[in-house]
């Protein structure tokens, strides 16, 4: 059938695989980005390890960060290890749960040095203690070698934006005052961890950009989710950019970027993931679509003024925020290459757009979704899918398929899920509870996609997990909205006529109500949209009493890789593992046990010959996997 294609060099086959194109230019040639490079490929053009010989990889070396030591335990069990590191300046650089930020050699793992920002462990932090990566410029017109010629950058779980000199981890004096350039609340805050910098900051020509991670629930009038763009040199403001002024009318509340920012140089755009708008689940105290939370937004990096931009749900009341990083890809597509924007979300849904007008690329339309929502509320009559790509993961369960391991467990299941109103995606919050599938951890998450340029091949990775939702009427005050435990959030909303309770719906033996596999893997075809694979992601080993480890797939934090050498590499499950799968086909072909859970997206470097692949092992509390301060690098052997 191959044949019929007139293959030729952009159109080849490998094995049974299409290769739809074979020279992919830069793309993949260093990691120096949080997410490979500005546009988030997360793709390595390296096939060093590849398919024949990657079952042996070991062990390479490892660095322990020490980053618990002095920590309380309250501060550990609110911790997570999301950092990515980049290999900048000859060296690997990453930073801690406690946004340390750290140097290593990028062959044996010694350390080089080290900055603590010396951020408070007692502020009670809206989104855990977690750092997922830092930032590298390098200044043209300094002097080389001269102090801060080249610079990181980092945001702390205390607001601050922080430049570092990229050779010793020295403060640049230059920049803010002494190095740091604290970004203020609008208001002032409720607590100190209300407001925090979880993502590593985007850098476009002379700017640095940021957003923040705000604590949803507790109010409506929480602070703004303001973008702040600052000169990297001086750390001088020169725009900011609110996320609801698409919605001018909207008093008090945010949306706002708490995910990774991408950047499209040649176009000179900043291109945003928004949050959706506060409190998450009640929203006539703002009525309308509410304009431009939950939406990818090209911004004009020297202005911050909207280029264009598309929503991906209207006036959310799931907290269905954009959580991942704006993919800006390369497709191919009968010859010719067409620059996209791919945004994965939590509903499950892939939205594929032209990076130059923001209009859809594959064919998006608006649907009609459940109605009838609480008193006060209205929402809107429809929403957007993609018309070629269908969830990734299911929008809904029949109670009667609910899972357990016996039969106790499995009826369990069945009556949580019997009492809640389920009618499919945006089934509204009501006082009865409403099954929320997938739950707010996604789908997608932070962790983002990769994409295999040669293959047009987006991968990503979802959970397949319910959660019920229940709005508490009347509710004036008490509990914490800044806390995901394993008991049910509360969070009061202050100034909406609700509350709100949400947990994941598990069964009396603790594990989750709805249909396995738990955690997929899949890959799509983006110049068609159709799903070309998808495999189950992970085991119970470290999630199931008594260390079972069957094949269900498992809740997974973290992101994927694709190398040259046709292999995908992910941890993110919720037992100890960094696999490998085979990038055409999704077979799992290798798996490396790790020291702690790696709720990280890895990457991939070659260092004196040799190719790495490296993840940070620290775990994450929110998933309650084994927490640690590993840094742990394969290799094949010598």
């Amino acid at each position: 059938m191959w044949s019929a294609l007139g293959l030729t060099d952009d159109l080849t086959i490998e094995g049974n695989a299409l290769i739809v194109r074979k020279d992919v230019g830069n793309v993949g040639a260093s990691w120096t980005e949080y997410g490979g490079d500005k546009g988030g490929n997360r793709y390595v053009a390296a096939s060093q390890i590849n398919t024949a010989n990657v079952d042996r990889l070991t062990i390479a070396w490892t660095h322990k960060s020490g980053a618990f030591d002095g920590k309380s335990d309250e501060a550990r069990q609110s911790s997570a290890l999301q950092t990515t590191p980049i290999l900048v300046e000859e060296s690997l650089v990453f930073c801690t749960q406690f946004n340390e930020v750290i140097a290593v050699d990028p062959g044996t793992g010694e350390e080089k040095w080290r900055y603590d920002p010396d951020v408070p462990t007692d502020s009670d932090p809206a989104n855990q203690y977690t750092c997922r990566g830092v930032s590298y410029w390098k200044d043209e017109r300094a002097n080389k070698g001269s102090q801060c010629s080249a610079r990181l950058f980092t945001g702390t779980v205390d607001a601050r934006l922080i430049a570092l000199d990229a050779k010793t981890g020295k403060p640049c004096e230059d920049f803010g005052t002494g190095g740091t350039r604290r970004i203020q609340p609008s208001i002032s805050l409720r607590w100190p961890g209300e407001f925090q910098i979880t993502s590593a900051p985007a850098i476009i020509g002379d700017t640095v950009v940021t957003g923040t991670s705000i604590g949803d629930n507790l109010r409506t009038d929480a602070p703004k989710g303001t973008v702040f763009a600052f000169d990297v040199r001086t750390g001088e403001t020169k725009w900011t950019f609110d996320p609801l002024s698409g919605s001018p009318d909207i008093r008090g509340g945010h949306s706002n970027v708490w995910s990774t920012i991408s950047i499209d140089e040649a176009r000179k755009l900043v291109i945003i993931p928004t949050s959706s708008p506060s409190p998450d689940y009640y929203g006539g105290n703002r009525p309308g679509d509410n304009l431009y939370a939950n939406s990818v937004v090209a911004l004009n990096a020297e202005t911050g003024t909207v280029a264009w931009h598309f929503q991906t749900v209207h006036h959310d009341i799931w907290d269905y925020d954009l959580p991942a990083q704006p993919g800006l890809y390369q497709v191919w597509r009968n010859g010719k290459a067409h620059d996209v924007v791919a945004q994965v979300t939590k509903t499950g849904l892939v939205f594929v757009l032209d990076r130059d007008t923001g209009e859809p690329f594959l064919p998006v339309e608006e649907r009609a979704v459940p109605q009838q929502a609480e008193k006060g509320e209205t929402i809107s009559p429809t929403q957007p899918f993609p018309v070629g790509t269908p969830n990734i993961v299911p929008d809904r369960v029949d109670p009667s398929d609910a899972f357990g391991l016996t039969l106790w467990d499995r009826l369990a299941c069945k009556a949580q899920l019997e009492n809640l109103r389920a009618e499919g995606l945006f089934t509204p919050p009501t006082i009865q509870g409403t099954l929320s599938l997938p739950f707010t951890g996604g789908g997608a998450n932070w962790g983002s996609a990769a994409f295999d340029p040669r293959r047009n091949l987006l991968v990503i990775n979802m959970n397949n997990i319910g959660q019920y939702t229940r709005l508490q009427p009347n509710v004036k005050d008490g509990g914490k909205a800044n806390k995901i435990n394993d008991d049910d959030e509360f969070a009061p909303m202050e100034g909406a006529p609700y509350g709100m309770t949400r947990a994941v719906i598990v069964s009396p033996l603790g594990l989750p109500c709805t249909p396995p596999p738990w955690g997929v893997l899949a890959g799509i075809d983006l110049d068609s949209g159709k799903i070309v694979w998808r495999q189950i992601l992970g085991t119970t080993e470290d999630l199931a009493p008594g260390g079972f480890a069957s094949k269900l797939g498992t809740p997974a934090l973290g992101g994927p890789i694709v190398t040259a050498g046709g292999l995908v590499f992910i941890g993110a499950t919720s037992d100890h593992y960094l696999r490998a799968f085979e990038a055409a086909t999704g077979k799992e072909l290798w798996k490396g046990r790790l020291p702690a859970g790696g709720q990280a997206t890895p990457m991939s470097y070659v260092w004196k010959g040799r190719q790495y692949v490296v993840i940070a092992a620290g775990g994450a509390s929110n998933l309650d996997t084994k927490l640690g301060d590993n840094l742990v690098a394969f290799a094949l052997p010598r």
